[in-house]
C-alpha cells in the first residue's frame, strides 16, 4: 500500500498564532524570482507595440501613446518567420528525439552493462561534454565543405548532434546508475531481452530525466547560433537566430518588429515547456511517496 513518508518533516510548522517566516521568505523568493522572469518579456512585448519615436523618448517599461501592432507584420516579412521558423523546427524535429535515442541507449550501456574499457569511454564522453563549441567552428566548416553539406539543414543536424550527445550521456547516465539492479534482476528471471529491459522498464522510469533534457536541447538546438552562422549561408535556408539579423541594416535596427519576431519566436518554447512540464512535477515528488 502506497502512503507518504513524513511529508510534514520537511520543516516544522509554525506555533500555533506564530507567523511562519520560512513560508513567507518562500513566498518572497518565488515571487521576486517570477518577477526577475517575466520583467524581460514584458519589456520585449512593450517594445513590440512601440513605434521609433516611443522607443526613443519613453522608458522601456512606459506603454506606448500608439500601438504598433503593424511590427508584427513587419517582422513576419522581413525575418520570413514562416520560413526560418520551419527550418528550426525541423532542424529540432529531428536532432532532439534523435538525439536523446542515441544518448539513453549509450547511457544504458554504460551503465547497466559490463564490459571492458566502460569507465574509460565514460571519462572521454564526459570531456566531450565539455569541449566549447567555438573552438571546433573552423574544423567543423572544413569537414561540412569536404563532404559537401555546408548551407544544408543536414549539415547542421549533424554537428548539433555530436556536440549535444556526450551531455545527454553524462546526464542520463547517473539517472540509470541510481536504478536497482533488483528490477533488471527479476525482469531477466521472468526471461525478458536487454532490449526489452531498457525499453519497457528503463525508459519509463527515467521519463522525468528526458523531459528535462529534452527541452532544455529544444531550447538549446532553437537558439543556437554559433554554429548556424558558421555553416548556412542562404537566407532559404536560415533558422530563428540567424533571422534577427535581417533587422539591423547600416542605418540601424528597427527595434519594435525585431522585438516583435524575438516574442513569437519564444511562443514555440514555451509550448514545448508546457506540453512536458508535468513530468517535471512527476519527478519532484517521486521522493514523496514509497511502495
Amino acid at each position: 500500500m502506497t502512503t507518504l513518508t513524513n511529508i510534514g518533516a520537511v520543516r516544522p510548522a509554525p506555533a500555533r498564532g506564530g507567523r511562519d517566516y520560512v513560508g513567507i521568505g518562500l513566498w518572497i523568493a518565488l515571487a521576486v524570482t517570477a518577477l526577475l522572469w517575466f520583467l524581460p518579456l514584458y519589456l520585449m512585448f512593450m517594445t513590440s507595440v512601440k513605434g521609433l519615436p516611443d522607443i526613443n523618448s519613453s522608458p522601456m517599461w512606459a506603454l506606448p501613446s500608439s500601438w504598433e501592432w503593424g511590427n508584427y507584420a513587419d517582422a513576419i516579412d522581413t525575418g520570413d518567420l514562416w520560413v526560418t521558423a520551419g527550418n528550426s523546427l525541423l532542424i529540432a524535429a529531428i536532432k532532439v528525439p534523435l538525439g536523446l535515442g542515441l544518448a539513453a541507449a549509450a547511457a544504458f550501456a554504460l551503465a547497466r552493462i559490463r564490459f571492458r574499457g566502460s569507465r574509460i569511454t565514460m571519462m572521454v564522453i564526459a570531456v566531450g561534454s565539455m569541449v566549447p563549441i567555438q573552438i571546433g567552428l573552423g574544423p567543423l566548416f572544413s569537414t561540412m565543405l569536404e563532404l559537401d553539406l555546408l548551407d544544408s539543414r543536414l549539415g547542421l543536424v549533424l554537428p548539433y548532434l555530436a556536440f549535444g550527445i556526450p551531455y545527454q550521456i553524462f546526464v542520463l547516465y547517473g539517472f540509470f546508475r541510481g536504478v536497482p539492479d533488483e528490477l533488471e534482476e527479476s525482469a531477466r528471471i521472468d526471461g525478458a531481452s536487454t532490449f526489452r529491459i531498457f525499453w519497457q522498464i528503463i525508459l519509463p522510469l527515467a521519463k522525468p530525466a528526458l523531459a528535462a533534457l529534452f527541452v532544455l536541447d529544444f531550447v538549446a538546438t532553437w537558439n543556437e547560433y554559433a554554429m548556424a552562422t558558421t555553416l548556412l549561408r542562404s537566407q532559404d535556408n536560415w533558422t530563428i537566430p540567424l533571422a534577427v539579423q535581417s533587422f539591423s541594416t547600416q542605418h540601424g535596427t528597427d527595434y519594435g518588429p525585431m522585438n516583435a519576431f524575438i516574442f513569437m519566436s519564444a511562443i514555440p518554447v514555451l509550448l514545448v515547456y508546457l506540453l512536458f512540464q508535468r513530468y517535471f512535477v512527476q519527478g519532484a515528488l517521486a521522493g514523496a511517496v514509497k511502495g
